[in-house]
């Protein structure tokens, strides 16, 4: 009868140690939910035409894309530069690079950069600067890439547009969002087709391509006079 009265003292107090330990826990966990928790939950809770609108970055920028190209459907962008204007028709069946190309613009970084590379009977490309605000929008939204969507009906044809990508370590030929070109030559890059992703096309400005291209540049194919451009996003 003793023993069986200790065992029984012994595991009243295992359970009351149990028990305290829980609550501990539980604590802990409220603890937590003050300090940094409140704001996460809240977030979820918001719907998402209330969630911010360029939280994008490498992790969640298929699904960003994906949701911010259904809120924008928007197809078409006005170029405007010094030299002339160059309207751009998206295209619908590249979803994720037109809505990236919607999204930087609205975004306002486009209007941060210029034509830095120009290539007579090749392309001119667009997308960068030396400006301190070109690599400020790249380090916010953490120089997000794009997947590839290749489609064997939009070639590299006079006039295309498409987003540049890094050549080394990049076996599945992920798109850099920020970096685009326009095709020059009349005759095409079809060498370019399954390399990178067109996703557009121009429809009036032909001639502003050419006065861009014939500018003097250095060995780095950078113009001498920069051509920055301001994007608006136009139906």
């Amino acid at each position: 009868m003793k023993i069986t009265v200790q065992l029984l003292l012994l595991l009243l107090l295992f359970n009351f140690t149990a028990c305290k330990n829980e609550n501990t826990s539980d604590d802990q966990v409220s603890s937590v939910k003050e300090v940094m928790g409140d704001s996460l939950i809240k977030k979820e809770q918001l719907s998402e035409e209330e969630k911010p609108k360029d939280s994008i970055n490498k992790q969640n920028a298929v699904a960003f894309l994906r949701k911010y190209g259904e809120l924008n459907k928007e197809t078409q962008v006005l170029i405007r530069t010094r030299l002339g204007n160059i309207t751009i028709q998206l295209f619908e069946d590249t979803p994720l690079h037109r809505s990236s190309f919607i999204f930087l613009t609205k975004m306002g970084y486009f209007d941060t950069t210029c034509f830095y590379r120009v290539v007579p009977d090749f392309i001119i490309q667009g997308g960068e600067s030396e400006r301190l605000d070109t690599q400020r929008y790249k380090a916010k939204y953490k120089r997000y890439k794009i997947p590839p969507e290749f489609n064997e009906h939009r070639p590299h044809k006079y006039g295309a547009v498409a987003l540049a990508r890094d050549w080394e370590n990049n076996p599945r030929k992920y798109s850099t969002a920020f970096e685009f070109y326009i095709v020059q030559n009349r005759k095409g890059a079809h060498h370019l087709n399954g390399e990178h992703t067109v996703f557009g096309e121009v429809i009036s400005g032909f001639d502003t391509i050419d006065k861009i291209v014939n500018l003097k540049a250095g060995n780095d194919e950078w113009p001498l006079n920069d051509v920055f451009m301001k994007i608006e996003v136009i139906d």
